[in-house]
């Protein structure tokens, strides 16, 4: 059995970082590759800088990824909390006081589970087997319009943050 004590990373797979600046002499002494004076070769400024002007790495958001102010998120209710719940009627606000959803949330409807009894549905998204399976119980399915209509969403109000 391997102890605490024994662990050890894979010979190669932590490198050494280069020792530069060590005196006059070899390849990676005096200046230690930064040149003679100018900005990049004093101490404090960070790699990647460019003068003030917005940087290379956060102009393009494909290198680093981004967040997309305009995200709609949901959250999730799945059959079998439905089932759970005994409600013959679904709705974001009978959510809301149970406390199955957060205050602004947009209530989406998952297919986790089963139904045994007619329920009517009202969400504002529902997944396909979610709909089929109510269906099947006898239930109704009714998809409620999204709070800013047929436009897209307004900046940074319905994503991750402010919905919980």
């Amino acid at each position: 059995m391997t102890k605490l004590h024994d662990l050890r990373a894979d010979p190669g797979s932590r490198k050494r970082p280069k020792r530069v600046a060590r005196g006059i002499g070899g390849r990676g002494g005096k200046t230690a590759g930064r040149g003679m004076k100018g900005q990049k070769a004093r101490s404090k400024v960070p790699v990647g800088f460019e003068g003030g002007q917005m940087p290379l790495l956060r102009r393009v958001p494909k290198w680093r990824g981004f967040t997309n102010p305009f995200r709609v998120e949901y959250q999730p209710i799945n059959l079998d909390t439905i089932e759970e719940s005994g409600l013959d009627e679904i709705s974001p606000e009978i959510l809301r006081e149970r406390g199955l959803v957060g205050k602004k949330a947009l209530v989406k409807v998952l297919g986790r589970g089963e139904l045994r009894r007619p329920v009517r549905v009202q969400a504002h998204a529902v997944s396909a087997s979610a709909a089929a399976a109510i269906a099947a119980a006898g239930g109704s399915v009714e998809i409620m319009p999204l709070p800013w209509g047929d436009r897209r969403p307004p900046h940074g109000s319905y994503n991750q943050h402010t919905n919980r």
